[in-house]
C-alpha cells in the first residue's frame, strides 16, 4: 500500500486466503485490506494517536438508513454522552475529493448531527466544523483535540 499523508503508524497485517487483512483496534478483528480500508485504519490511528480520543467512543463501518436505503459511514467519534462529535468520510487515495464527497458526508450528517466533519483520501484532508445554524460548514486547519 502507498504511503499517505499521516505519521508512520504499526500496524498488524496477515495473510489469509490470498488476501492481506489489517488489524482494526475498534472491530477488534481482522479485515480485508483494500484501499479505502488503508485510510480508514490510518485516521483511526490518527485520532487515537495524535487526537487523543478514547477507542471506545469511535465506532467503524456502521450502517445508518436513510429514506429507507441502508447506507454505511466510515467513521463515528462520540462524545461522552452519547451524542456524535465526529464524522468521517474516507475514500480510497486514488479517489479525487470533489463537492460530491462533500454531499455525501452532508447527507449524513442531516441524521447524524456530527459537530465536526473529516474528509480524507489519505493524501487530502479536510476537516470542518458545521454550522447548524446557518445550515452550512466551515473549513479549519485540523480538528479539536479530545476533551472531557
Amino acid at each position: 500500500m502507498e504511503t499517505l499523508n499521516f505519521p508512520a503508524y504499526s500496524f498488524r497485517l496477515k495473510n489469509s486466503e490470498n488476501k492481506t487483512r489489517i488489524f482494526d483496534v475498534i472491530r477488534k478483528k481482522f479485515v480485508v485490506l483494500q484501499p479505502e480500508e488503508w485510510v480508514r485504519q490510518h485516521l483511526v490511528h490518527y485520532l487515537i494517536n495524535e487526537k487523543k480520543y478514547p477507542k471506545t467512543l469511535i465506532n467503524v463501518e456502521k450502517q445508518l438508513t436513510m429514506n429507507r436505503l441502508n447506507k454505511r459511514y466510515d467513521i463515528v467519534v462520540f462524545k461522552s454522552d452519547g451524542s456524535i462529535n465526529i464524522l468521517v468520510e474516507c475514500k480510497a487515495p486514488q479517489i479525487e475529493i470533489t463537492q460530491e464527497t462533500f454531499n455525501q458526508i452532508a447527507r449524513y450528517n442531516l441524521q447524524l448531527r456530527a459537530n465536526y466533519l473529516i474528509v480524507s483520501n489519505g493524501l487530502k484532508h479536510f476537516f470542518c466544523e458545521m454550522d447548524f445554524e446557518n445550515e452550512k460548514y466551515v473549513f479549519l486547519e485540523q480538528i479539536p483535540d479530545f476533551s472531557r
